[in-house]
């Protein structure tokens, strides 16, 4: 490899950590901007505690925080507005951020859940170095409403302990009572003329606009340890910097070992009894004894072609005859990131700039041209040419990995074609037949049935999409027959009376009883209120009548009760 596409060396690398400490509130106000104005927090349950995830600052600027009970938060700000955490479009946001910051340097990484690592080696000096940069990161977090903190070291760990902790004052947990945290309500409200702050210190505020306000780095250098200068950025940051457990920080804390640099001379081995090595670990990887690489998110696959035609084309024919120039460069780059389409999208450009657009969806993973075409060719009737089309474009949506099919011979195929496992290519053709079917009615419309675990006759099997699932293999038997056709209960004129009536009449027929087979008593599942057997419990009877009728008949005996219904004869299903 030449020297210039080398990583450098991990010693010599600057890490970039980006902090956006109110990410969720930040994110709502970019939903509803019409809450700028209004004390706003984001609340997130743990176990049976809602508690405050995230504010705005003017919700911290009431005296709350993170971490604090809702009710106690409502309590100091009874006008204070609340929306729930929701944290996947949090993480999605949060990838939002982190294609943005592909602007300073390819390698980005997130570090969940509010945070991002950049690898700026050898991309500083692009933006003016790096006090510049943080003025950039600075202006965009600004336009696009967002609080930032950021931190720039040798190692990542460093980065990340300069962006949360450099310049806040905080000094990490302290449980000796000498902390005004500490201290009753009562006292803590006559200090007003003492100086503290909290571990979680409200970021120093700068104004934007009404009723917004967007915390900046006042003084970027203090967040900026020059290269080889590691120890001594560390030393003075609490012990919580080093991304340990609060448990560990605590004890350290009662130590006296309340700063980095308190820690950074001690013997290791002593440290690795007392605390555990992850610990240690932490302390090396913050000064760059162990690596900790920055792996940035891979670029999702994306699977389109596309050809620009002379001519407006709007004939079918010509249509296709471009489709079977797409297909295969298309199915080429499938079979070459081991995919296959689960659904293709055919965009068709006119002239006239309205685009047209074709859908398909396939019931397997599929990598072949002769897949393809047969679907499109069902659905180029749908098609509005207008003045003719210019342009298409094939693309790939939705892809699953597709395994190689291992061609067999010999005994193998002697033994499916004497039955032993089904016909060669038996579900490739059942799948072929389910795309051709959807491409007129919709996959979701083809369905097919699964077992399920349940004793009620009509739950033994569940509906599923023939797409996007397998067909069962091994059905369980049934205790008894059971109908070819289920219908909802219909109840039928009969003697009130649990024995098999001599004659009935069913849908307005007047049917006497030839033979019956029965009873099968089936009891309804207690542990659910099903309002169709509300009836209690049920003896199934086979019916055959003169007429060579063959139905399904049960006598209910019952249910009192709130929602309970009465007794008596219906048919469930006919074995015609």
């Amino acid at each position: 490899m030449p020297a210039a596409a080398k990583r450098p060396d991990h010693r010599s690398r600057r890490i970039l950590s980006l902090w956006f400490p109110r990410l969720a509130a930040d994110r709502v106000l970019r939903l509803e901007p019409g809450l700028c104005d209004t004390p706003l927090a984001v609340i997130s349950e743990v176990g049976n505690l809602r508690q405050v995830a995230a504010l705005t600052p003017l919700a911290e600027a009431r005296g709350l925080h993170r971490g604090q009970p809702l009710s106690e938060a409502v309590a100091l700000c009874p006008d204070l507005v609340t929306r729930v955490a929701d944290p996947s479009g949090e993480a999605a946001f949060l990838t939002a951020l982190r294609r943005w910051a592909g602007k300073f340097s390819p390698w980005v990484a997130e570090a969940p859940p509010d945070g991002l690592m950049i690898d700026l080696t050898g991309c500083a000096h692009l933006f003016g170095g790096e006090a510049a940069l943080f003025h950039q990161v600075e202006a965009d977090c600004t336009d696009l409403g967002l609080t930032v903190r950021a931190g720039i070291a040798d190692t990542a760990g460093a980065a990340w302990a300069l962006a949360r902790f450099s310049g806040t004052g905080a000094t990490g947990p302290v449980r000796n009572g000498d902390a005004i945290e500490q201290e009753a309500r009562a006292t803590r409200s006559r200090a007003g003329k003492r100086h503290w702050t909290r571990t979680a210190a409200p970021l120093p505020p700068a104004p934007d606009g009404p009723g917004r306000r967007i915390a900046r780095d006042a003084a970027p250098g203090r967040r900026i340890a020059p290269a080889g200068n590691t120890r001594q950025a560390l030393g003075p940051l609490p012990v919580a910097a080093l991304r340990i457990r609060p448990e560990t920080a605590e004890g350290l804390a009662r130590l006296g070992l309340r700063h980095i640099g308190d820690v950074l001379g001690m013997p290791r081995a002593g440290l690795a009894r007392r605390f555990g090595t992850n610990l240690v670990r932490r302390l090396d990887q913050a000064l760059g004894v162990e690596p900790e690489p920055i792996t940035p998110a891979a670029a999702p696959l994306h699977f389109a072609v596309r050809l620009s035609l002379p001519e407006p084309i709007g004939l079918e024919a010509d249509i296709l005859a471009g489709l079977d120039r797409l297909a295969p460069v298309l199915c080429d780059k499938l079979r070459a990131q081991g995919r296959g389409a689960r659904r293709v999208r055919l965009e068709l450009s006119r002239v006239d700039g309205d685009t047209q657009t074709l859908e398909v969806g396939l019931a397997r993973p599929a990598d072949r041209p002769d897949q393809l075409r047969p679907l499109f060719a069902l659905r180029t009737g749908d098609i509005d040419a207008g003045f003719g089309i210019d342009r298409l474009r094939l693309s790939a949506p939705l892809t699953e990995p597709l395994h190689a099919t291992e061609h067999k011979g010999g005994w193998a195929v002697s033994g499916e074609t004497m039955g032993a496992t089904g016909p060669r290519g038996e579900d490739q053709a059942l799948a072929d037949l389910i795309a051709r079917i959807g491409a007129r009615v919709g996959l979701e419309a083809i369905t097919r049935a699964r077992p399920a675990d349940s004793h009620i006759p009509e739950k033994t099997a569940t509906p599923l999409a023939a797409a996007w699932s397998e067909r069962a293999m091994d059905w369980p038997r049934a205790p008894r027959d059971r109908p070819l056709t289920l219908f909802r209960p219909e109840p039928i004129r009969a003697a009130d009376d649990p024995d098999l009536p001599a004659s009935f009449t069913w849908r307005g027929r007047r049917l006497e009883t030839r033979s019956g087979l029965g009873p099968e008593r089936i009891a309804p599942e207690w542990w659910l209120d099903d309002p169709d057997w509300r009836s209690g419990v049920r003896d199934y009877w086979r019916v055959v009548t003169r007429d060579g009728t063959m139905l399904w008949l049960y006598y209910a005996h019952g249910r009192t009760g709130p929602g309970g219904t009465g007794a008596g004869w219906f048919a469930h299903g006919d074995f015609g």
